[in-house]
């Protein structure tokens, strides 16, 4: 089919600027993409905006950062649809004069001959066939002079030589409709395949039920854009060898629609923010550091007030241990100011026992007098003092932390202790000793 229009391979990511960037959409971008990179073709970028009430600039400018944040990019300057209506309506006059259509006041409509099979070689889901008897007449130009999708689309698809239609399966209904608009332009008819939808955990098309549905809210939420890519091509195509983690650059090489799975894939959190765990554990502090400083932001703290030697330092005991930016800034308040926030659960179980205050304000008194405050001094003060009074470090240790940090889990404490300094790390304890007292 497509090889008609000659070697080079032409697809296209064709989105509706009336709302943020979906997943789903983000997915199809992102897989149109490897599809092009992978056979050296080209990802055009068609801004459907016929749809003049409900298309925004603010969207717009959105989806495309979006994209470029992913690592996306297209080859020459979008095509607006909205600048192109004079087209539409020439191409569907021709149709018209060939006796093909009719007009029905301002609206011209494509006769549908009944009785006919159409066969779609869909690459994903194989052979797919409609019968014309279930296809009613079909608007070319609607009344109001705007174009209907499916002519629409079909006449930029030619136009632009697409030769692979790579998008959702809720568009399969749409493809006969389609291809009788190809037969009717003359046009060559490219090569379409149709990925299952993304679904939300309970087997239901992915909508905000489920929760954060647009890359602009997990940009928000501290996920790095190279993990967002990576967990999107997974869900629907395997790099194989039991591969989680691939790079956009290595998925280039390996893609093929071919291997696209036709079974519906089901969106899953838990994996996306391993998967961000990963991708953050593996990065170089320096290059985590603007993420961190939005976060920290976000979450009301000025990260200017610190060195950024010393938020590398914090980036650095904590990136093995957060999943996300957001995780980051809420783990590490304590850093930047005195009312962090305080488990209540971790605060009874290791606060309110007169015994674990005990060894806290002897621990404080110890640490007080280290000439070196090093996370290896400190630990031998704490070992010392659990072999004297009998205890497990732990005994010691977890009251600290909640102490110091008002958190039952962290980077390591001494580590912590450290990078906290003698001055807070020692007030702190005490403070929690006296209060408990």
């Amino acid at each position: 089919m497509s090889d008609k229009k000659g070697d080079m391979t032409v697809v296209r990511f064709a989105p509706s600027p009336t709302g943020f960037l979906h997943l789903g959409s983000a997915r199809t971008a992102l897989f149109n993409w490897l599809y092009a990179r992978h056979t050296g073709g080209k990802l055009l970028l068609r801004i459907e905006d016929t749809d003049k009430v409900r298309s925004e600039e603010r969207f717009l400018d959105e989806i495309l950062r979006d994209l470029k944040w992913m690592g996306l990019d297209w080859d020459g300057e979008p095509v607006y649809q909205s600048q192109r209506f004079e087209i539409y309506r020439d191409e569907a006059e021709k149709i018209l004069k060939k006796g093909l259509a009719y007009a029905d006041g301002d609206a011209i409509l494509f006769k549908v001959e009944k009785g006919r099979a159409i066969e779609v070689d869909d690459i994903i889901h194989g052979k797919i066939i409609f019968n014309t008897d279930n296809i009613k007449d079909q608007v070319m130009i609607k009344s109001d002079g705007s174009p209907a999708y499916n002519f629409s689309c079909v006449v930029d698809d030619s136009q632009q030589g697409i030769t692979h239609v790579i998008r959702g399966d809720d568009h399969i209904s749409n493809t006969p409709k389609q291809m009788l608009f190809y037969g009717a332009l003359g046009a060559d008819m490219p090569c379409f395949a149709h990925m299952p939808l993304l679904m939300g955990a309970d087997g239901a098309k992915l909508s905000k039920r489920h929760g954060a549905v647009a890359v602009e809210e997990y940009k928000k939420e501290g996920f790095l854009p190279e993990a967002l890519a990576n967990y999107l091509m997974l869900l629907g195509w395997t790099p194989g060898e039991d591969r989680e983690i691939i790079s956009l650059k290595e998925a280039v090489e390996k893609f093929t629609i071919e291997d696209m799975s036709d079974v519906q894939a089901r969106f899953d959190t838990q994996k996306l923010t391993w998967i961000n765990g990963e991708y953050m554990m593996k990065k170089p502090k320096e290059e985590l550091l603007p993420l961190m400083k939005e976060a920290l932001t976000a979450s009301g703290i000025n990260p200017s007030d610190q060195d950024e030697e010393y938020l590398l330092k914090l980036i650095e005991l904590y990136k093995v241990r957060v999943k996300t930016a957001k995780e980051f800034a809420e783990l590490t308040d304590y850093f930047f100011k005195e009312d962090f926030t305080i488990d209540e659960k971790g605060k009874r179980k290791h606060l309110d026992k007169p015994e674990n205050m005990e060894n806290i304000r002897i621990f404080a008194e110890k640490i007080k007098d280290l000439d070196v405050f090093s996370a290896a001094n400190i630990e031998a003060v704490c070992r010392a003092i659990a072999e004297e009074r009998s205890l497990k470090a732990s005994g010691i240790i977890h009251p600290t932390r909640m102490a110091i940090s008002g958190k039952t889990k962290g980077a390591g404490l001494f580590e912590i202790m450290e990078l906290l300094g003698k001055e807070k790390a020692v007030e702190r304890m005490m403070r929690a000793s006296v209060q408990a007292g």
